[in-house]
């Protein structure tokens, strides 16, 4: 049978198989990772900017394909995170520019869709390069194109998009010859096929989204997002209406006096009468259950009849927000001229505000902020112009896109170290303009030299560098430099790569991993060869990187 359009439930099937596929895969994506550093995100990042279309597409109740487009397009905008994650958005807005005012999809205008896609991202790339995400793109568009000139199937065109695809990653490592030499294919491109097989599966009318089940820590996983989302978007403390938020676990195969069979829509309906912001999920032995209710002893009391309960919580969150927002009325005033970085570490954060940073976004090397992220932290700045600092290279496209769509005057300073924005800010005048401060503070980042160290997570080798798993790694400007299995040894080593004839300070930064004494160890060594050299040491309090280092 031959299936000549999608139409407004297909394209719902196709949105909603996606995000379960790239959600169910996003770790193994992230494994992907060139390098074997904890802080690979292209799945996570992949996975949040779909889910964020999702939602969008799932609030929008139209029948018309061309609206549930432009619903997952901006929805996928403001949840773009990570550079995976801008490209992955910005290829399904020019999906949607393709797509504009049509009710339904023939096998043409499907094919279509996915070409404008593909403009639409390479525009968006400085300096597009062959073997990542865009080359699978491209080459998926091709195919889909080429077979839309052969057949009026829609079932036909998606699956040779499928197929170029597949073909595409497969030659990503002869294209880049650091993913061959590491023995991995591009993760954007990856995770982009893991997209383009749920659209095939949603066609096909597979309900593979609907079978899955999620482990235990798949569960915790959803339900602490579900929390952090929800408590997030609330505007006013008044506003939240059901105060508690309940979570308790039903063990299904304990006995009961009075036990009733369970079926999992029965209980998510229900639970949705007497709460909101539910979340209920089960493996078939046990149920998770997250909701926000007025109410937490019906949720205890019917859990109950299915099961024993076993984890129970109950947290009043009027108290909780009202805590988070005097906390952040106090710190944080409006300004005239904002400069917001994004950092991670109270020390580091610290450090920032010292040099005039007036707002902080929490992110950086293990978790990347959204481009409604730093959106929000443009407007609660209540500036009227703004620089935006994102500290890591894979947060600049991000804060790119926030920049288009802000309603004041915003500058990017593209900072991919915590050393490179503190350098920076020492050109910021708060008197010059958006225009002057950008040139001034982009001028400054090549006097500084930036340093990492963290473990390494697998074994390979990169750059003729023999790297074990669990090894400390020393990382100069974003290439790997060292490995040893001694963190201090690690730290010094790298350091005497980064010095020059001009070098006079060394800033070191030790993360939640590290410490002063250690951090005084390394001084020890590198004073004993460079005693023209000027130390500081800053307690960054960073995840993943026991140290950060700078050179200037």
């Amino acid at each position: 049978m031959v299936l000549k359009e999608v139409d407004s439930k297909q394209f719902r099937d196709m949105v909603r198989v996606a995000t379960h596929r790239m959600g169910k895969n996003a770790e193994f994506v992230n494994s992907l990772n060139v390098f074997p550093v904890p802080d690979g995100d292209t799945g996570t990042n992949m996975n949040l900017t779909i889910e964020s279309g999702a939602k969008a597409v799932s609030e929008n109740p139209s029948t018309s394909v061309g609206d549930l487009t432009e619903s997952l397009a901006k929805g996928m905008l403001m949840g773009a995170r990570g550079n995976s994650g801008v490209i992955t958005s910005q290829l399904f807005r020019g999906f949607y520019k393709a797509t504009q005012g049509m009710k339904t999809l023939n096998a043409q205008e499907l094919a279509n869709a996915f070409t404008n896609g593909v403009a639409t991202a390479y525009k968006a790339v400085m300096k597009p390069v062959e073997g990542t995400i865009l080359t699978v793109a491209r080459v998926a568009a091709q195919e889909g194109a080429d077979k839309a000139n052969d057949t009026d199937d829609v079932e036909e065109v998606m699956k040779a998009v499928v197929e170029g695809a597949k073909k595409a990653l497969k030659t990503t490592p002869d294209l880049l010859p650091v993913l061959k030499q590491v023995g991995v294919v591009d993760s954007g491109g990856q995770g982009l096929l893991f997209i383009y097989e749920g659209f095939l599966e949603g066609i096909l009318g597979e309900n593979f989204a609907d079978q899955y089940q999620p482990d235990e820590g798949e569960m915790d996983e959803m339900i602490n997002a579900m929390h952090h989302q929800s408590v997030q978007g609330q505007l006013a403390t008044q506003d939240i209406t059901n105060g508690y938020c309940t979570e308790i676990m039903v063990d299904l195969n304990a006995d009961v006096p009075d036990k009733k069979p369970f079926d999992l829509e029965e209980f998510r309906k229900h639970l949705s009468e007497i709460g909101d912001s539910l979340l209920a999920v089960s493996d078939g032995e046990v149920a998770k259950v997250h909701v926000h209710t007025e109410h937490p002893g019906e949720v205890f009391k019917y859990g109950s009849q299915f099961g024993q309960l076993g984890k129970i919580k109950i947290d009043n969150m009027r108290i909780q927000h009202e805590t988070i927002v005097n906390d952040e009325e106090e710190k944080q005033e409006a300004v005239d001229f904002a400069v917001i970085a994004v950092a991670s570490g109270n020390g580091i954060r610290k450090l920032f505000e010292s040099e005039g940073v007036n707002r902080i976004i929490s992110g950086g090397q293990t978790m990347n902020p959204s481009t409604a992220d730093i959106v929000d932290a443009i407007k609660k700045s209540g500036a009227k112009k703004a620089i935006i600092l994102p500290n890591n290279g894979n947060i600049v496209m991000a804060a790119k896109q926030a920049a288009e769509v802000s309603d004041i005057p915003v500058g990017i300073v593209p900072t991919k170290t915590i050393s490179q924005g503190l350098t920076a800010m020492l050109s910021f005048d708060p008197d010059a303009s958006v225009e002057d401060n950008v040139e001034a503070m982009t001028e400054d980042l090549d006097t500084v030299v930036s340093g990492e160290v963290t473990q390494a997570n697998r074994d390979t080798t990169i750059d003729d560098v023999e790297i074990h798993k669990n090894d400390y790694l020393g990382i100069v400007d974003g290439s790997i430099k060292v490995d040893n299995v001694d963190l201090v040894k690690t730290t010094v080593e790298m350091v005497e790569k980064m010095l020059d004839e001009d070098s006079e300070i060394v800033t070191i930064m030790y993360g939640r991993d590290a410490n002063k004494t250690l951090a005084d160890q390394v001084v020890e060594q590198l004073e004993d060869n460079h005693d023209d050299l000027e130390f500081e040491i800053h307690d960054g309090g960073q995840p993943v990187y026991h140290f950060l280092v700078s050179v200037e």
